[in-house]
């Protein structure tokens, strides 16, 4: 890794980015620019603007996908919600197979949406097409996982809001709304059962509301991302769905005027000309390919878990589920997070006991060389793993960071299933194309054609997770 910043290779670099560049990119003669210089610069002008807007608007079109893969999976706004099991067969960023999902599209056009939290271990969160945090709820929102009554409010809401909820104003008008349930002593189908047991209605029902009815994606292929769209011209017509269908959210007026220079005005027919075609299909791959590295190549020098230890932090910002410093918001954090991952709330983020989850990202061996599926790791977990609940270590595809599809079918190592019970002072996992002789209980096989990442998720973590005294051992390659 250091020889990527030796002086020698840098110094070109540099040397480079110091050249006057009013000498070397535009022409003005008698201070006027020529042609061929307003063509460049304007060019130049709007895949700047178009790379920085595909970052920015990357978490909306991330949920739009979301939302729209749930409709092909057959729910029904407000009327059929899913459920899903977090498998290798469907396309979801970094999803776990520990707990069952459920939820899905919810809209708020028509008015208030109520989500009625029954007792026990379940966990809810909202995030709006924005994919802006709107609630928490169970266990890490206001209800403590005690029960409780939600109120998800449309954008600029002046109605009454009736005593006795805990009511939230989103920014637009669809909402994802996802549950999830602790499994009681791992039983999956009575973590399903709970779920079900979720009350979802309009706050003024309409005459003859049924409820809502609940499917289950089990082990059929589903996307539900937005990679299908994410390199080409598509991506930008489905911006342009949600800026047409969706409220404007008045904090990203500046940024709605970064669109608009590149014909994307709400309201308005979206129809690039041949040129700006080329430019929003080239702002497509170069800021998608940014962000990767953004990911997978942080630079932030508090990304490490530990300083021994190549374990980075999956979010960098614990104070907030929304990337605010003091004075700004952190840009890389939340493009690292948004590439690999959905949903952002306070309580994902948090890095103390209290918090309710905790995720490690894993990309390089001890050696700090990136993981490589035609090879064979060890990891040495220590035990007991500071878990008041539960904990799994996870395998991705980093093209599609869904999780990675083998013959094995399977992409997680899980103290309630696979690892449940194991005793000792350690326990060593392993990865790669074939399960080590006597240990294919403790294997996920991996492509020799790919690399791989992981997430170390710890539920219910306890303070030795935090202050150093318990760490995970790093990847260790077997020869």
């Amino acid at each position: 890794m250091r020889s990527l910043w030796k002086a020698s290779a840098a110094v070109p670099l540099v040397i480079g980015l110091c050249q006057p560049l009013a000498a070397q990119e535009y022409t003005f003669k008698g201070g006027f620019p020529d042609a061929a210089t307003v063509q460049k610069a304007y060019d130049d002008a709007d895949l700047a603007r178009a790379i920085e807007a595909y970052k920015f608007f990357y978490p909306t079109v991330s949920i739009l996908g979301t939302w729209t893969g749930n409709i092909n999976a057959g729910t029904r706004p407000n009327e059929v919600l899913l459920l899903l099991h977090g498998r290798p067969e469907q396309v979801v960023f970094t999803p776990n197979s520990d707990t069952p999902y459920a939820g899905g599209p919810v809209d708020v056009s028509h008015g208030p949406m109520v989500i009625e939290m029954p007792p026990g271990p379940l966990m809810g969160v909202v995030n709006d097409l924005n994919q802006r945090y709107v609630m928490d709820m169970g266990i890490p929102g206001p209800d403590q996982g005690k029960g409780g009554k939600h109120l998800i409010l449309p954008p600029g809401y002046k109605g009454e809001v009736p005593t006795g909820y805990h009511a939230v104003e989103a920014t637009t008008n669809r909402v994802l709304l996802l549950l999830r349930v602790i499994p009681p002593n791992g039983d999956e189908k009575a973590g399903v059962a709970l779920l079900k047991t979720v009350k979802i209605h309009p706050l003024n029902p309409p005459a003859g509301w049924k409820g809502v009815a609940w499917i289950d994606q089990g082990s059929k292929p589903g996307d539900f991302s937005p990679v299908r769209w994410e390199r080409t011209l598509d991506y930008w017509k489905q911006l342009k769905n949600v800026i047409d269908n969706d409220p404007p959210y008045e904090a990203y007026r500046t940024e709605y005027g970064r669109l608009a220079t590149l014909g994307i005005i709400r309201g308005q027919p979206f129809e690039p000309d041949a040129r700006m075609t080329r430019i929003l299909e080239r702002a497509a791959v170069l800021a998608n390919d940014q962000m990767r590295v953004l990911s997978f190549a942080d630079r932030s020098p508090n990304r490490l878990a530990w300083a021994d230890r190549h374990w980075e932090w999956a979010t960098l910002r614990p104070e907030n589920g929304t990337f605010d410093l003091p004075s700004y918001k952190d840009l890389d954090a939340r493009s690292k997070w948004f590439y690999q991952a959905q949903i952002e709330s306070p309580a994902m983020f948090r890095r103390d006991a209290s918090a309710g989850s905790l995720y490690w990202l894993g990309t390089r061996d001890a050696a700090g060389t990136y993981l490589d599926g035609g090879k064979t790791y060890k990891l040495t977990v220590p035990l007991p793993v500071p878990a008041r609940l539960f904990w799994s270590i996870t395998v991705y595809d980093p093209d599609t960071r869904s999780e990675i599809k083998t013959a094995q079918d399977k992409a997680a190592l899980r103290s309630m299933y696979e690892l449940k019970g194991r005793s000792g002072s350690t326990v060593d996992l392993y990865f790669g194309p074939k399960a080590p002789a006597g240990h294919e209980k403790e294997w996920i096989q991996t492509l020799p054609t790919k690399g791989w990442f992981s997430y170390f998720r710890i539920y219910g973590p306890q303070a030795s997770a935090f202050d150093g005294s318990w760490k995970p051992g790093d990847f260790e390659e077997v020869k």
